[in-house]
């Protein structure tokens, strides 16, 4: 019977558990609702999500292992989830208890990691040993590929570029104790609390913020095109830090291909709007420049998920 990977995107909002082949077509998923309190919490919904798929989706063949992809830190040579965010640390052996529980080998990853893994394997990886991933969603992170080697560094938090200070006159605090990071000015997430933080300056804006959830960066985009004095103060800014994160990661790894993924860059309006920002002096060696990831994004973590489970697997058979 021919083999498959179960694989599991573990998000802010949702978790996307997922049935992935060995050559990387999804042959089913579901989504789930998820609210990341903490590691403990977000086991027991991940083994949940996972029994229900199981029973109520099914697998088409037979799952040789199980991959994880979780925000935050984590050890994946050990499978231990080691933290959500500084503030939220409850380090847990979630490779271990997913393992045990579903009798079948379990590989845990960061989320963005995962999707480098499945760029680096079915995207730009086909052509390029030396690329960025970046993704901007309801925050911000990026993962550098050198000659080949995905960087991950000593604690395993390389490529938290969310943190990449990008106004250095800025008075907005930042959880990780500087100000001015790219994360709070051009995250899906830090777009809208500028929305909300600016709007009483601008009374006339079109733009209304909802009781619950967020003001989705469409409306922002439009409200740009429509000539909205806030979502063009808005979107400039994030314009503008996003490309100068980009130019500094360029000169620190020394790319010829930057790829962009997440909510924020969906379609090409963003990277169409970014583009005149990056200075040639500066990008002049990215000779394959920078593009939307050409992985259906919506899928893009679960199949580096799966990638990761499969490679890991296959090491440890060789």
């Amino acid at each position: 019977m021919e083999k498959s990977v179960l694989a599991v995107d573990l998000g802010g909002t949702k978790i996307l558990i997922g049935e992935v082949s060995l050559d990387g077509e999804v042959l089913g998923s579901k989504a789930y609702a998820s609210t990341v309190v903490s590691q403990a919490q977000a086991f027991e919904t991940i083994a949940a999500s996972l029994s229900d798929y199981i029973k109520q989706v099914g697998l088409r063949r037979e799952a040789a292992a199980i991959g994880i992809g979780v925000v935050g830190r984590v050890n994946t040579n050990e499978g231990i989830w080691l933290e959500i965010d500084p503030s939220r640390s409850q380090p847990i052996e979630l490779a271990q208890k997913i393992g045990e529980l579903f009798a079948m080998p379990c590989i845990v990853g960061n989320d963005v990691y995962c999707a480098t893994l499945a760029e680096q394997k079915w995207g730009c990886g086909i052509y390029s040993d030396n690329f960025i991933y970046m993704n901007i969603g309801t925050g911000i992170a990026a993962r550098c590929v050198v000659n080949g080697e995905p960087i991950i560094g000593r604690h395993f938090n390389a490529g938290e570029v969310g943190h990449h200070v990008v106004d250095c006159d800025s008075d907005i605090q930042c959880i990780c104790g500087r100000k001015g990071c790219v994360e709070l000015l051009a995250s899906g997430l830090g777009m809208h609390n500028r929305i909300v933080a600016l709007k009483p300056s601008y009374p006339d804006s079109a733009i209304v913020i909802p009781n619950e959830g967020r003001v989705g960066v469409e409306e922002i985009y439009a409200g740009y095109d429509h000539g909205d004095p806030l979502c063009i103060e808005v979107v400039d800014t994030a314009l503008q830090a996003v490309a100068e994160t980009i130019m500094n990661m360029v000169r620190f790894s020394d790319p010829d291909t930057i790829v962009l993924g997440g909510g924020v860059v969906s379609g090409s309006w963003f990277i169409d709007k970014l583009q005149p920002r990056l200075q040639s002096k500066t990008m002049r060696f990215v000779m394959n420049g920078v593009k939307k990831t050409v992985i259906d994004e919506a899928y893009i973590g679960l199949k580096g998920a799966a990638w990761l489970a499969m490679r890991t697997i296959s090491k440890l058979e060789a």
